[in-house]
């Protein structure tokens, strides 16, 4: 709630939550399970056309009384309390997740009978569970400190809360008996997901530690008690089935001490002759913020337990306090022969048992991607280039832009004597999250690419800490952001989907996992692996490879890094980005971060990465911004793919490129910004057919600025800066022609054109 309206900006709380594996990546694909298992309907994300949560509280609490069930942060639902006041009466119960009130963690203790002394406990007694902040503040759990006034909103609006914190989760941890149960009770899809999905987990969490005090029943379980709490009437005291209950007086701590001070950490006072939201300018959500989890304010010397406590649910009796039911303890098994030791595992698999839902059969799902069609197969389509003669091998590094896939299209339609694709890297710190990755996979399955490896990069910008978004917080999460690029403005549900996907089934030590997994047919590579297997298979016909990146240079500067050879394997580096700075008039693209006029967005997501590449020995040829500039029209380029041949994939172009189109002028604030897209084609077609565009070529000693946020991904004239190759002009008409074309050729064109086309091959018998 204090960032405001913006989606592009400071990840503060956010940053808490690791980005990459056992973080976000494996939990917005679901470890790779959501792709694999659960079928596809017709409803999709569209762009402006998407309810938003706000819409869908208020269409819902409006039309009666209502129960809200809050598993995460409590952003959404503050902000209807706060912005409907004259709907609250309608809510006639919250019940919530998270929070630690008197609760001690488990977790990070050492056993009393450690045979190693030097054994140090970690987490052990926290209130919290910030696995990723605990040095700095041991107080806080997850959904609070998401975003604390959030929390505080909800717990002092009036409405009666119920609340199901850690001190309750932490007493019913998953054991080995409980899983080995699930695993054989699996009568319905949903039990099949849930059970697939906590396996995977299992074989993807931290050392050893699964089935010791480290993995709780926690969303589910508040869902348990308050459909019990439902069932008893909602009676006062919270009667139900699996856990005791108690009145406390208590609150959440949005700031630390001291209070009142204005030291420009607090965003409700900064630059405030009144406090936002009229709170009072020395009460308790007036002191220091935390900045994050290594906030050097929130450390305590001699390296003990940190001080902060924002997003902390703290007990008391003072006038901030307000009476809120909490779950203490969770009940033990009333079956003493069972070998589950928690009545709500009891209820949660047992099909004779009264309150069981998963297997329940009544309300059950309908089917699951394999079931859903009569003749599912997965077919994977790999060429026969046999006999055929190939052109300069070439590495397409993208960071998962709308642009990118168009221009991945192009290079893919390229003639085989021209190009030869070899591998794909993509980076998950640019303009889509890293498990977009999917969407990689589903262009190569509808191109018939199949064969075509891909890996995946950092998802952080070198030199950076792993929880933090110095720069890829310039790109928006919302609208014309990630929320978009992630979902390819809403079409990626059209592609065909692939039977590749990101996936930690594959979870092997020796690739970085904590274990072994149990299933290691499929395993999601990482650039670095693509990039060895490629370059050593070269390496015997002394062959060179083509770089072509658009996107921040991470991986390549990466692969420079630990490949210290592989500087003499790569022929040319065609760099999508940039902006030199030889005129007082070439501004950058960076429109999310004012005091930075003249970078250009891939070399400011990774400045540090796009200085070693840049300035390496690598002859770099560099396609700027101002020459994407000269390619933006998008009405031209409608016009020529409306006059070119029609293939599956110039109408899928067509597709997209109307759509962002039609954004732009619709909600010009949220999509201002769309000709970056279109200007990220121009790599693609240089690299392919830079001879029918009669180039004008400069070359000019550049050097990289770094260090400054107002400066980082500049790039300057420097008499001793590194010699590189700089696209000036070109013939801008031909250009878009060349596009069209090579789109519209029906040679090396799609073998099978969308979802819809895949769904009828399915619905009959090959």
């Amino acid at each position: 709630i204090p960032q405001g309206l913006s989606t592009a900006g400071d990840c503060r709380c956010r940053q808490a939550i690791p980005v990459g594996v056992c973080g976000r990546l494996d939990i917005n694909s679901n470890y790779g399970l959501r792709r694999s298992f659960l079928p596809q309907g017709e409803r999709r994300y569209i762009p402006l056309q998407q309810p938003t949560a706000q819409r869908v509280m208020i269409d819902t609490v409006s039309a009666g009384r209502t129960t809200l069930f809050v598993i995460g942060s409590h952003t959404n639902v503050a902000l209807f309390l706060m912005t409907n006041p004259h709907l609250k009466t309608n809510i006639e119960h919250i019940y919530s997740m998270g929070g630690g009130v008197r609760s001690k963690n488990p977790t990070g203790c050492c056993p009393p009978d450690a045979a190693n002394p030097s054994c140090k406990p970690r987490q052990c007694g926290d209130r919290g569970n910030l696995f990723t902040a605990y040095t700095s503040n041991p107080y806080a759990e997850f959904n609070m400190f998401a975003d604390p006034f959030a929390a505080y909103q909800v717990r002092h609006s009036g409405i009666p809360v119920t609340l199901v914190p850690l001190d309750v989760t932490n007493s019913i941890p998953v054991s080995k008996e409980f899983f080995d149960a699930f695993e054989q009770q699996q009568e319905t899809f949903e039990a099949q997901y849930c059970f697939r999905s906590l396996e995977l987990t299992r074989d993807t969490w931290f050392g050893d530690q699964f089935y010791t005090q480290s993995y709780f029943m926690w969303d589910s379980f508040l869902s348990g008690v308050a459909i019990s709490i439902m069932q008893h009437g909602d009676s006062y005291l919270g009667e139900n089935e699996f856990a005791e209950m108690e009145y406390l007086n208590i609150t959440a701590v949005t700031s630390n001490e001291p209070y009142g001070v204005n030291d420009g950490s607090n965003p409700f006072l900064y630059g405030r002759a009144i406090p936002k939201f009229h709170l009072q300018k020395a009460g308790v959500h007036s002191g220091y913020v935390q900045t994050g989890p290594q906030d050097p304010f929130c450390f305590v010397k001699g390296g003990g337990k940190g001080k902060c406590q924002t997003g902390r649910i703290h007990q008391g009796s003072n006038s901030e306090a307000v009476q809120v039911l909490v779950a203490q303890r969770a009940r033990p098994n009333q079956d003493v022969h069972s070998p589950m030791n928690r009545q709500f595992f009891n209820s949660f698999l047992d099909v004779s048992c009264e309150m069981q839902v998963l297997n329940l059969h009544r309300q059950s799902g309908r089917f699951n991607l394999t079931t859903q069609f009569p003749y599912y197969r997965e077919i994977l389509y790999k060429p026969n280039f046999a006999n055929q003669t190939r052109g300069r091998p070439v590495i397409f590094d993208m960071d998962m832009s709308a642009g990118d896939f168009l221009a991945l299209i192009y290079l893919l339609k390229a003639p085989l004597e021209k190009i030869d694709l070899k591998g794909i890297l993509v980076s998950g710190n640019g303009w889509a999250i890293a498990a977009t990755i999917d969407v990689v996979y589903d262009i190569l399955h509808m191109m018939g690419r199949d064969d075509i490896p891909v890996g995946l990069g950092h998802v952080n910008a070198l030199g950076t800490p792993t929880l933090g978004c110095k720069y890829v917080k310039a790109v928006p999460h919302g609208s014309g952001g990630l929320l978009d690029s992630d979902t390819l403005f809403g079409l990626a549900r059209s592609l065909p989907r692939s039977p590749r996907r990101h996936t930690a089934e594959k979870s092997a030590v020796q690739f970085g996992a904590p274990r072994h997994g149990d299933r290691r047919a499929l395993r999601q590579a990482s650039a670095l692996e693509v990039w060895q297997s490629i370059s050593e298979s070269l390496r015997p016909r002394h062959g060179k490879i083509t770089v072509l990146t658009s996107g921040p240079l991470t991986n390549l500067a990466s692969i420079l890094d630990v490949d210290k050879s592989g500087i003499e394997v790569i022929k040319n580096v065609y760099v999508v980005g940039g902006q030199v700075i030889d005129r007082k008039d070439k501004a950058g693209n960076v429109f999310s971060v004012p005091a930075n006029k003249f970078a250009e967005f891939n070399m400011f997501l990774d400045p540090l990465a796009a200085k070693m590449a840049m300035e390496s020995n690598l002859t770099i040829t560099l396609v700027p911004l101002n020459a994407q500039l000269k390619v933006i029209s998008f009405k031209r380029i409608l016009q020529t793919l409306q006059l070119a041949e029609k293939t599956p994939e110039s109408t899928f172009a067509h597709q997209l490129l109307s759509l962002l189109y039609q954004l732009q002028r619709k909600q010009p604030k949220l999509y201002h910004h769309m000709e970056i897209f279109l200007g990220e084609l121009l790599g693609a077609v240089f690299l392919v057919d830079h001879s029918k565009l009669n180039p004008v070529m400069q070359r000019k000693l550049i050097r990289v600025l770094t260090g400054n946020l107002s400066q980082d991904g500049q790039i300057i004239v420097d008499k001793c800066g590194k010699s590189v190759n700089i696209l000036d002009s070109f013939d801008s008409e031909a250009y878009y022609s060349v596009f069209a074309e090579l789109l519209g050729d029906r040679r090396q064109s799609a073998v099978i054109g969308s979802f819809d086309e895949q769904k009828k091959m399915w619905s009959k018998p090959q």
